[in-house]
This record gives C-alpha cells, sequence and structure tokens, in this order.
C-alpha cells in the first residue's frame, strides 16, 4: 500500500514521493527476490537496501547504476521520470532478433558476455535451420 501522508513518510514507510526506494522494492518483488538476495547481489547490506526501500536512504550514483543494470531499466526509471522502463533509444532501432541478441546486456538479472550472444545466436540459428527444413 502507498501512502502519500506527509506524516507516514517520518515513519519510514514507501510513498509515491520516495519514487527510487517504491522501485526498486517493485523491481525486486517482480523477480521474486528477497532483501538479503538482492543485498549480496548489490554488494551491500540487506538493512541498507532496507533503507532504500523505505525511504529512510538514497542509494549513492554507484549502487543505483548497478541496480539499473542489475534490472536492465535506466537510472531515469529508478528516479521516477519516464513511467517506462526501457529508453525509445534503447528498442527503437532494433529490427530483429539478431540485433536484439547483439544489444543485450543480461538475462534473468545475469550479465552476458560476446561469447554468451553467440552462442545463443548460433542456438537459435539452428533451432530455424532445423524448423524451416521440415517445411
Amino acid at each position: 500500500m502507498i501512502i502519500t501522508d506527509s506524516k507516514f513518510k517520518k515513519k519510514g514507510l514507501v510513498t509515491m514521493d520516495n519514487n527510487i526506494g517504491y522501485r526498486i522494492s517493485e523491481l525486486r518483488k517482480q523477480a521474486g527476490m528477497s532483501q538479503f538476495q538482492l543485498a549480496k547481489v548489490l554488494d551491500i547490506a540487506t538493512s541498507t537496501l532496507g533503507m532504500y526501500e523505505t525511504g529512510k536512504r538514497e542509494p549513492s550514483l554507484k549502487v543505483m547504476n548497478r541496480i539499473a543494470n542489475y534490472f536492465n531499466v535506466t537510472t531515469d526509471y529508478l528516479l521516477g521520470r519516464p513511467d517506462k522502463k526501457d529508453d525509445d533509444a534503447k528498442t527503437a532501432d532494433i529490427e530483429d532478433l539478431d540485433k536484439m541478441i547483439d544489444n543485450a546486456r543480461s538475462f534473468g538479472g545475469k550479465k552476458m558476455t560476446e561469447n554468451d550472444r553467440e552462442i545463443i545466436k548460433a542456438y537459435l540459428k539452428g533451432f530455424y535451420d532445423n524448423k524451416n527444413q521440415g517445411k
């Protein structure tokens, strides 16, 4: 539940005005992660993450970048600027799956290497080659 009354802010409850904490909390929950799990990934204390989520503390730029990269969202999204998670610039030029894979930075919250992308492309090529042979 989101509370907008300023007296609740003093008690550390998530408010609409605290977009950073609210969005971090929502992204974590959508990923099915506990605060402990996300804190471990971000290399911060669980209590620190809890303070971010309740608005008692704001993440540094370094930590905010880690959060954005992990969840594959922009820092602008975390700050509450756009209502969408991706930049138009990131998605506007993607015309096919091949380009999408080339531009992928992570999958399931884990960073992808160039080798990972090549393996995925080879797998998909084999899949579609086999599929087309069956026609």
